[in-house]
């Protein structure tokens, strides 16, 4: 059975019942086999604070049935303490915010197309697809790789929506493409899957629903995180940040009650576009 793809640009009930929205999420599949099929190198970009939350072990195994050279890319890198050693074949840390490990990098393709060239003829270009979760920062890489902004960049999850094709050197095109959650792990209503998209970046801030359970799990696991940001003693309970970084905010409805799902998405804005450090 052939491994099925889903993409963060459409999630929720009513797009997935649009005939027209439909047809445009059936296309994707194949924009992604493509993908890996026409390459020779596959980037995978992982967030570097999320790395196995990250990883799309459906598309790995296509790409090594294949054959193909894989390069893991943890970016973000500024936003953690200390680059740990990972349990990956061939990897490099970058922050494209940061512009750091770009020319480790350029060398690593370098070197893996090389390689690839001497199987191929002399006239044969080498070809590298880039693949991720939406908002790991595919884009920004490729603007960052080719000196220029020819990849469309955005802050929200699914901004890239088909292939773009780019020329990193004579030899060498790249092709960027949406980013995509493994449908094992796509769900529009089971709610571990919602929260941990959210919290990897890979649902947007501003349509996931439910924020503050998405928080409520973020205090849990990142204990201090949030509380340390924001200078507030929360206790490790949800409720309590919330309550007091809405006051602190003015994010308030009428009669005075903060508004939690405002405050909420406040938190998850800051969090995806790696304001909170971990």
């Amino acid at each position: 059975m052939k491994p099925r793809y889903s993409f963060s640009s459409r999630r929720t009930k009513r797009a997935t019942k649009s005939p027209k929205l439909r047809k445009q999420k059936e296309k994707y599949p194949s924009l992604v086999k493509k993908i890996v099929e026409t390459s020779d190198i596959i980037l995978e970009v992982l967030d570097a604070r999320f790395v196995s939350d990250t990883r799309n072990s459906e598309l790995e195994k296509e790409i090594k049935k294949l054959d193909k050279k894989i390069i893991y890319v943890l970016n973000k890198s500024d936003l953690i303490k200390k680059q740990k050693k990972q349990n990956l074949s061939n990897y490099v840390f970058v922050s494209c915010k940061l512009r750091t490990g770009i020319k480790n990098l350029r060398d690593k393709i370098k070197i893996t197309a090389n390689k690839i060239k001497k199987q191929k003829s002399v006239d044969d270009k080498t070809t590298i697809g880039i693949i991720g979760y939406p908002n790991t920062g595919k884009s920004s890489l490729i603007n960052l790789l080719i000196g220029r902004s020819s990849a469309g960049t955005g802050a929200e999850a699914g901004f890239t929506k088909g292939i773009q094709k780019l020329r990193l050197s004579q030899d060498i095109i790249l092709l960027d493409t949406p980013g995509v959650i493994p449908e094992k792990d796509y769900s529009s209503a089971e709610k571990q899957a919602i929260i941990k998209h959210t919290i990897v970046g890979g649902r947007s801030y501003s349509k996931v629903k439910d924020p503050e359970l998405v928080i409520a799990n973020l205090i849990k696991e990142y204990r201090g995180v949030l509380e340390k940001h924001y200078k507030i003693n929360a206790k490790g309970n949800s409720e309590i940040l919330l309550e007091k970084l809405g006051r602190k905010k003015g994010f308030l409805k009428k009669g005075g009650k903060v508004n939690e799902d405002k405050t909420a998405r406040f938190i998850l804005k800051d969090w995806q576009m790696g304001v909170i450090r971990l």
